[in-house]
């Protein structure tokens, strides 16, 4: 459990140790942290492992959502909180949706593939029974600079 003071920062900087991981395995670099808002726990944390498992839903967001769901033994997360790095895309979206989860705290907007505040925005649509309050641009230059600083150096390996 994080101190109760700067809570929002100390997550954040863990879903960031999570992204960073993800960039050594070769994945892009985001990472993911669920968070019991009652006690502080964390109860789930992941990084992308989309070419590491051969699975175009191994995001982040979905492998620490899992892993919180299991620790609660509940298909839903109602008083938990995600802090991811990257503005989730459709698919995580609505799986946050279907999970409950209550507030999505993001560090990048992502403009091409969001799915919240970008693209499909999934949170205004009428289908959408449940919307987490949501929070955009948290660490947001240095989840930002991660995933420029991946996408250069792959650029540069292709040079």
């Amino acid at each position: 459990m994080l101190p109760k003071t700067g809570m929002t920062n100390g997550y954040m900087a863990l879903a960031i140790d999570e992204a960073k991981a993800a960039a050594t395995r070769g994945e892009v670099p985001v990472g993911a942290v669920v968070v019991d808002v009652a006690t502080g726990d964390v109860l789930g944390r992941a990084g992308n492992r989309v070419e590491e498992l051969n699975d175009p839903t191994a995001h982040a967001e979905l492998l620490a959502v899992r892993e919180a769901c299991i620790r609660k033994d509940s298909a839903r997360l109602p008083g938990c909180d995600l802090y991811v790095t990257l503005e989730p895309c459709a698919m995580c979206a609505t799986a946050l949706s279907f999970a409950r989860i209550r507030r999505v705290y993001y560090g990048a907007y992502d403009p091409k593939g969001g799915g919240v505040d970008h693209g499909a925005r999934i949170y205004e649509r009428n289908t959408c029974h449940h919307r987490p309050d949501v929070i955009g641009g948290l660490s947001e230059k240095e989840c930002g600079d991660l995933l420029k600083l991946f996408f250069k150096d792959r650029r540069d390996q292709t040079d």
